[in-house]
């Protein structure tokens, strides 16, 4: 019997007919939106304050590329195109913003992001529930102190005459001028953060461990395997898609460091590793009141942030079998 071919057009048609594919997948589409009509009713307010509060101030960012005066409004001002952009990468404090920015994410990111890891898996292996939930309420506290606090506390802590400082000085006969050395600023700004949001970033690991089944530690037992044994093989297997995804969003806020605490931090003599480029879109912008050079600062931030986020999904991609965002 001879074998029938049809031409891409033919088969188009044959497609859009009743009972193709295209009309099956239509009508399905139906079916689903006039089941589920409800569920998406709930979501049209959610997409509308999206749209409002993070698509529509969109419409600022224009002011990145032109000579904004406020008293022309931004459709009139001058346009400048790239200029802000030329005069900040072009600026003698664009390799120590960039630099500073870069080091405070990547060593933040590196060392912050295991700790969470571990202490759900040390969370994991407590069986007393009641001890478990104490702990966990004492870890998860520091995340809901105010970042002005924290501060305060590293000030109060960390200044000359502050309890550190008092044994150092009968250790080595001098104090530390923590706040004040720019090398010390990095280690302080990192492992505080990772005492603060340790508790509350092991809250995701800690139910994901939860939801394993109880039958595969049992079968474990019955085999032998001992505690590293059962981590390896079963806890670190089912956080291993949370991991990965908690990778790639942290990644893709690498340049996002929070402008309230390294400003908080900030003294006259740590400003060589203190200021980044948060701070100074905030003292350019709302300080200096140049609003357009520290948009076009603020956009480029962001431009990296996306660039960053692509690239490491397509690595982790790469890395884990097609796995990504």
């Amino acid at each position: 019997m001879e074998k029938v071919t049809l031409e891409p057009e033919e088969r188009k048609l044959k497609l859009s007919e009743p009972g193709g594919k295209e009309s099956t997948k239509w009508v399905r589409l139906k079916k689903r939106l006039h089941r589920d009509k409800w569920m998406y009713l709930l979501l049209l307010p959610g997409i509308g304050l999206t749209v409002i509060f993070k698509y529509v101030p969109m419409y600022g960012a224009i002011i990145a590329f032109k000579d904004y005066n406020p008293m022309l409004g931004i459709m009139e001002s001058p346009w400048v195109g790239l200029a802000h952009f030329k005069e900040f990468i072009g600026s003698p404090n664009f390799a120590m913003l960039l630099t500073n920015t870069l080091k405070i994410s990547v060593y933040g990111l590196l060392l912050g992001f295991f700790p969470p890891i571990l202490l759900a898996l040390s969370l994991n292996q407590i069986l007393n529930k009641k001890i478990k939930q104490k702990i966990q309420l004492i870890l998860y506290a520091p995340n809901f102190i105010s970042v002005v606090i924290i501060v305060g506390m590293l000030f109060l802590f960390l200044s000359a005459n502050g309890p550190i400082n008092g044994l150092v000085e009968k250790i080595t006969g001098q104090p530390i001028m923590f706040m004040s050395n720019p090398g010390y600023f990095r280690t302080i700004y990192i492992l505080s953060g990772i005492w603060q949001g340790m508790g509350w970033a092991s809250i995701l690991y800690t139910a994901t461990l939860a939801g394993v089944s109880t039958d595969l530690y049992e079968a474990a037992n019955i085999d032998g395997a001992n505690v590293m044994q059962k981590i390896w093989h079963i806890d670190l297997p089912a956080l291993k898609p949370v991991m990965v995804i908690n990778f790639i969003l942290s990644a893709g806020n690498i340049m996002n460091v929070g402008y309230e605490k390294a400003y908080l931090m900030q003294t006259s003599m740590n400003i060589p590793a203190s200021e980044i480029i948060s701070t100074y879109v905030y003292k350019v912008g709302l300080q200096s009141g140049d609003y357009a050079y520290s948009a076009a600062v603020g956009l480029f931030n962001m431009i990296i942030n996306v660039v960053l986020l692509l690239l490491v999904n397509g690595i982790t991609k790469k890395l884990n079998d097609g796995q990504g965002l």
